[in-house]
Parts: C-alpha cells; structure tokens; sequence
C-alpha cells in the first residue's frame, strides 16, 4: 500500500482513539467512547496486515479466532467481582505481546531466525550503525516494561483472586534487589544496543526484568491493588508504544502512548485518594504500617447491632440517603438489590444518591461499572468531593461494605497507617446503617471506629440478603400506609 495513505488511515484510526478516551471521560458517552476506540483499532488492524509482508493469513486467521473465543467467554462469563481480575490479566498479556514482539525483533536482527533476517534488516535499518543502535536499545527498552508488566500483572491477579496472601510480602533489603535489578537491566540494555550478538545477555535481561516485576508487586498489599493496577496498565502502553516503534507502526506508538499516559494520569488520582507517593508506588515501597491497634478496645460494649426491619423503621421517615457502595457489595452481587431499594425510596418521596470513593473496591472505577450494570442512574453517582458536604444534612448514610474509605482514623490517627488518605465523611450524617458480615478489617487491616460511634448501627449479614430484607420491610410500610 501507498506509505501516504497507510499514514493517513493510521491518523484516523489514532483520532478515533482519542475520541474514544475522551467519551469515556463521561458514563453517558463511555459506550460510544469504547465503540469509537474499538472502530479504530479495528481500521489500524486491517491496515497493518494489507501494509506488511504477511506470512501467512491462515495463522493469523487461527489466532482472531481462538482469541477472539477466548474474549467472548470472558466477557459472558467473568463476574464483576473478578474484573479486576481480568484488567490485571489483560494488562499481563498486553505485557507479554510487547515483550515477545520484542524478542522476536532481537532474534530477526541478530539472525537467530528461521530467514526472516533480510526483513528485520530492512526495518530495523541494520545496514546504519546508529539506526541499528537506537533500535536496539528500542527493543532492550520494550523487554524491560513488557516483562516487568507480565509478571508484575502475575502477581496483581494472584493477590486479587487470593492464590497467595494479599498482605504486602516482605522481602530483606527489598529496595537494594530492586536497585540492582533495574541497574543490572539498564547496563545489560546498554551493552545489547552497542553490541547485539550477546544472546544470552539479552536472555538475562529477560529474568532480571521478570523478577523485577515480581519484586516491586509483592510488597504491595491488597488495599494498594487499585493504584497497581492502574500503574501496570499504564506500563503495558509503554511497551506497547515501545514495541511499535521496532515495527515502524506509528498507530502502535499513538495507541500505547495514549494508554501510558492515560495510566500514569489515572495511578497519579489513585495516589491522591490514597495518600500514597507516585515515587513509592513505582519503586514498590509503600507505606509501614504503624502500632497495631486493639480492635476490641474500639469496639467492645459500643456496637449497635439492628435489624432489617429497624432499619426499614429509620429509612420510613428519611429524606436524604446517601448509599455508600464498597468492595462487600461486590462480593455481596448486591448493586441489584440496592437499586430495588433505592427506587422503594424514591417512591416514597426520598432523596436518594450514592457516595463513591476513588478506591472503593479493586480497580479504578469498580464501583461504577457495579452500579452501571444495575442501572443507576448517571446522576445519582457521586464523587468524594461533591458528595462529602452532603452527609451532614444526610438523615441516613447505608455502608455496605466499605470499610478503609469510611475509616476516620485516616482523618484523626496519626500513628495508623492511612493517616492522610482522604475518605467519604459518612460519619457526619444523622444516622449510619453499616451492613456487613462481620467486624472484621478492610485491605488496609484496621478496625473502624465508624462501627462504634453513638449514631452508628451494624446490619450484620450478607449484603444482598441484607438489602432485600430491608427493601422488603420498607415495601411494606408503604403498602400498609397505603392501606
């Protein structure tokens, strides 16, 4: 195809994916915003395989088929409360597409091929001693982010689906290993730019930087998991854009520039609800934790246990209710159930909105994609700013769930480790029903005092049934008002 006009697609394709971001800016324009993005993607695709010398189309035929499976069964069959899950795995394998596109190239270039050498020559300008050079490093550059991404993502999707403890793994002198790993991978990139035939200096470079994926997501705990997994997706767009520029694919470097610096916007707001530095979060070094705090010293002979119906008997008479969504409710499937009950109450004549924290839940987002699916309206939805004055005048605040982002030790401890962190002011409302199964800790580990305080009762109990208890007994107020 005509270099021109394969450039052109390729700016229109890049333009749809700006589009696509900036629609997804907003829940009302986030499905055109996606289907934007996805067209684009799907014209630079297209492009791509008419403009290079494809091999064979059969096989690639074979992989939009398996992948496109694949896609289909996660898409239909992955709970909401695993998608963080699945944006981890998606980000790892977004890792390992750059990371063995990457390898591939240094194999061509270097003539550990099968005859493709003539072709990487072409592309990687072999015959130019400083082309050869800038590619090179390109490549060592790409391997690095693509491997510490895979196994970063690895250890991120371990910790959410609990195959290994999503406390913060300590590892001795965890800052030294880090420093050496990434200075080794840095010499080890150098040394491979100047002088490429070093295969197994290239294969080093490989474990060094797949185990410095491992080492700056171990010592993450699961309370941090939000800003991670922003942090790897960002990651996998700098690999990306790294790996498009060994291919001389301009729609690649526009695409995987677009999501690292996305990403890294997204990890600098996650950081900023956390209390967290960005500088910790990219070298793996995050928070201490502080004295350990007696959970019975805080709760014992103070918490208020109700029921659904004594909670219906508070909820008859409010007029403002501000529903506070968190990772319980997730587990719970209950953001069906609070909608029936938001809507009871609605028809009652109450206002009802919904406080959302910037890491409620395990992903950027979670909580919004919940309560989307359930179909709760857009502008009910509120942010930590917006929402936080409205709890004074609030007559009922419902936390279900949410325990670290509702914790007043962050406002009010300055030995506890969330010292800092902003969080949702549930606790200035005139009334705190908290549903949850138990009185145990968030990611964070820390007892809330929340639970204990004079205008604070516990619903204990799962928190689906919980709710439908609730809506239940406050249906039939109504229908006995009715009467």
């Amino acid at each position: 195809m005509n270099p021109v006009l394969v450039n052109i697609i390729y700016l229109i394709a890049a333009s749809l994916f700006i589009f696509g971001i900036k629609g997804l800016t907003k829940p009302r324009t986030a499905v055109k915003g996606n289907q934007l993005a996805a067209a684009g993607m799907f014209v630079a695709v297209v492009v791509t395989l008419f403009d290079q010398q494809v091999i064979s189309f059969g096989v690639i035929v074979c992989g939009i088929l398996v992948g496109g499976a694949i896609g289909a069964v996660m898409a239909t069959r992955v709970q909401m409360t695993n998608m963080p899950q699945m944006v981890a795995m998606l980000n790892g394998t977004g890792g390992a597409a750059s990371l063995f596109v990457a390898a591939a190239s240094y194999l061509d270039m270097t003539g550990y091929n099968t005859g493709l050498a003539p072709q990487a020559a072409e592309l990687l300008n072999i015959g130019d001693t400083g082309a050869s050079t800038v590619n090179m490093m390109a490549i060592g550059i790409t391997v690095l982010i693509g491997a510490v991404t895979l196994s970063g993502s690895a250890i991120a999707f371990a910790k959410l689906q609990e195959l290994i403890d999503g406390k913060p793994i300590a590892i001795p002198n965890n800052q030294l290993i880090t420093g050496l790993l990434l200075a080794g991978s840095l010499i080890a990139i150098t040394v491979i730019s100047t002088s490429p035939d070093h295969g197994f200096l290239f294969v080093m470079l490989i474990a060094a930087a797949l185990a410095l994926g491992l080492i700056l997501v171990l010592p993450i705990g699961g309370a941090d998991m939000p800003v991670v997994i922003a942090l790897l997706n960002s990651y996998s767009g700098i690999a990306a854009s790294a790996a498009g520029f060994i291919t001389g694919n301009i729609a690649l470097v526009i695409t995987g520039s677009l999501v690292g610096a996305s990403g890294i916007v997204l990890t600098r707001i996650m950081c900023v609800a956390m209390n967290r530095s960005l500088f910790n979060v990219l070298f793996g070094v995050m928070a201490e934790g502080g004295e350990t705090i007696d959970a019975d010293e805080i709760y014992e002979g103070k918490i208020k246990i109700s029921s659904a119906e004594e909670v219906a008997m508070l909820l008859e008479t409010a007029r403002s209710v501000i529903i506070v969504p968190g990772f319980g409710l997730a587990m719970a499937q209950a953001q069906h159930a609070v909608k029936e009950l938001a809507d009871t109450l609605e028809k009652r004549g109450t206002e009802v909105s919904y406080a959302i924290h910037p890491v409620a839940g395990r992903m950027p987002g979670h909580m919004n994609v919940l309560l989307a699916e359930a179909e709760v309206p857009y502008d009910q939805l509120k942010e930590m700013d917006e929402i936080n004055p409205a709890f004074e005048t609030a007559d009922v605040a419902i936390v279900i769930g949410a325990n670290d982002v509702t914790n007043p030790m962050a406002r009010e401890d300055k030995g506890s480790p969330i010292y800092g962190m902003p969080i949702l002011n549930v606790d200035k409302a005139n009334t705190v029903v908290v549903v949850k199964r138990s009185l145990s800790p968030g990611f964070a580990g820390l007892p809330n005092p929340l639970f204990a305080m004079d205008n604070t009762v516990m619903l204990f109990g799962d928190g689906k049934q919980a709710i439908i208890e609730v809506s239940t007994s406050l249906k039939e107020v109504t229908k006995n008002e009715m009467a």
